[in-house]
C-alpha cells in the first residue's frame, strides 16, 4: 500500500487523459512492477515473487484513486485480483467480500523512456534528500522562465552542487563528498524532486543518478523514476553573488525567526516589508503598514562586526530561508542596504557541505 501511495504522487488528478490517472499492473515470470506517469515524469516499483503470488503473465490499466481509496481501507490482508483480458474488468476478492472495477487496456499506457546516458553519479538517498530540502523552496513558478523553475544540478569530479533560484533569493548548496565520474549539469523539474524528497528520507540506500541529452533516471531500492530535464541555460548564479561582505551580523535562529514572524505580521500586505537596523551589540527589527496606521518592533542582542546598517527585506523570504538553517545561530553577511544579503549557518561541517543562500534587499522609505 504504501509503495502504491508513492507511485500515486506522480499521478494528476485532472489529467485529460484518462490512461494517466490509472496505474499499471504488469506480470512477468512471477514479479509484479507497478507504474504511474504524467507523461512528464514516470515512476515504478517492483513486488518480487515472495510478495505476490501471480498465476501467469499480462498486464491492465486499473484507476488509481478508485484502488487507492479501496486499499486504505482494509488492513494488512491479503487481496486476490482476478482479470478478465477480454473486457479489462478487475475482481478484487477478500475474505469479507467482493469488488469489481473496470480497468484498461494496458498497451495504452506510456511507456517509460529507456535512457541512454551521458553521465552519472551515486548519492547517498538521505544526501539526496537534504539537498533537494536545502533548496527546492527557492525555485520559482514563471512559467516564462521554466529554466527558474527547477534545480540545477552541477556535477564535478571534486564536489556537486544545487542551485535554485527565482531572481528575488538564489540557494547554493555544496556536498564535497558526492563526486561525479565527468563534470555536467542537468536542471531538474520540480515535482519529480518533491516526490523523491519523500521516498528518500524514508529509507536509507544508495541512488544511482543517470541522465541523457533529454531525461534523467533514479534507481534506489525496487524503485524507478524517469522524468524529463528541463532545456535551456540557468542564469549565471556564481556572477549575482557579491564576493565582498564585510559586515558580519550574527544572532540567535530560534528568536529570531519569532522575531520576524511577529513584527512581519504588522507589515505592508504587498512587499512584507522588515526593516534591520543594526549598531553594535543591537539588532532592531521593525515594520510598518502605512495604509492602516500598524507598525511593530522588537530588540534582539546580537554580534555585529561592521559599519551601522539599515536594510530592507522581503519577511517571508527571510523566514523560509532561516527555517532552512541548520545549527543555533544564522550568519548574515552584508555590504551595502541595496545590495544582496547572504545568509549561512554560523557554524557548518565545511568538509562536507556548505550553503549559501542570497536575498535581494527591499529599498527602504525613509
Amino acid at each position: 500500500m504504501q509503495q502504491l501511495q508513492i507511485i500515486g504522487g506522480v499521478i494528476s488528478s485532472n489529467s485529460n487523459v484518462p490512461i494517466l490517472n490509472d496505474f499499471l499492473f504488469e506480470v512477468h515470470d512471477g514479479n509484479l512492477t507497478i507504474s504511474g506517469s504524467d507523461l512528464e515524469t514516470t515512476i515504478s516499483t517492483q513486488l518480487s515473487a515472495d510478495q505476490v503470488n501471480a498465476k501467469k503473465d499480462g498486464s491492465i490499466a486499473i484507476p488509481a484513486k478508485l484502488l487507492l481509496d479501496t486499499l486504505k481501507t482494509f488492513a494488512d490482508v491479503p487481496l486476490t485480483f482476478t482479470v478478465d483480458a477480454k473486457t479489462n474488468g478487475i475482481l478484487v476478492s477478500s475474505d469479507s467480500g467482493k469488488y469489481k472495477l473496470a480497468g484498461h487496456k494496458a498497451d495504452e499506457f506510456p511507456r517509460m523512456p529507456e535512457i541512454q546516458a551521458i553521465g552519472s553519479v551515486n548519492i547517498d538517498s538521505l544526501t539526496l534528500a537534504h539537498a533537494i530540502h536545502k533548496t527546492i523552496f527557492a525555485t520559482g513558478n514563471d512559467e516564462l522562465r521554466p529554466v527558474m523553475s527547477g534545480v540545477l544540478f552541477e556535477m564535478g569530479t571534486e564536489s556537486c552542487s544545487f542551485v535554485a533560484t527565482d531572481a528575488h533569493k538564489l540557494v547554493l548548496y555544496k556536498r564535497k563528498d558526492v563526486k561525479a565520474s565527468t563534470n555536467s549539469r542537468i536542471i531538474l523539474p520540480k515535482k519529480p524532486l518533491n516526490i523523491l524528497k519523500n521516498i528518500l528520507s524514508t529509507f536509507e540506500t544508495t541512488v544511482q543518478v543517470s541522465f541523457s541529452d533529454s531525461n534523467v533516471q533514479f534507481v534506489f531500492g525496487n524503485f524507478k523514476l524517469v522524468s524529463r530535464l528541463i532545456e535551456g541555460k540557468f542564469p549565471n548564479f556564481e556572477a549575482v553573488i557579491p564576493k565582498n561582505n564585510p559586515n558580519k551580523l550574527q544572532v540567535e535562529k530560534a528568536s529570531l525567526l519569532s522575531a520576524i514572524r511577529r513584527v512581519s505580521i504588522f507589515s505592508n500586505k504587498t512587499t512584507y516589508q522588515v526593516r534591520l537596523k543594526i549598531a553594535g551589540s543591537d539588532l532592531q527589527i521593525m515594520a510598518e503598514d502605512l495604509d492602516f496606521a500598524n507598525e511593530a518592533y522588537e530588540r534582539l542582542t546580537c554580534q555585529y562586526d561592521g559599519d551601522d546598517m539599515e536594510i530592507g527585506f522581503n519577511s517571508r523570504f527571510l523566514i523560509e530561508m532561516i527555517q532552512n538553517i541548520d545549527g543555533e545561530y544564522v550568519l548574515f553577511e552584508l555590504s551595502e542596504p541595496n545590495r544582496a544579503g547572504i545568509i549561512k549557518p554560523a557554524e557548518i561541517d565545511s568538509e562536507v557541505e556548505d550553503i549559501t543562500m542570497l536575498v535581494m534587499p527591499i529599498m527602504l522609505n525613509n
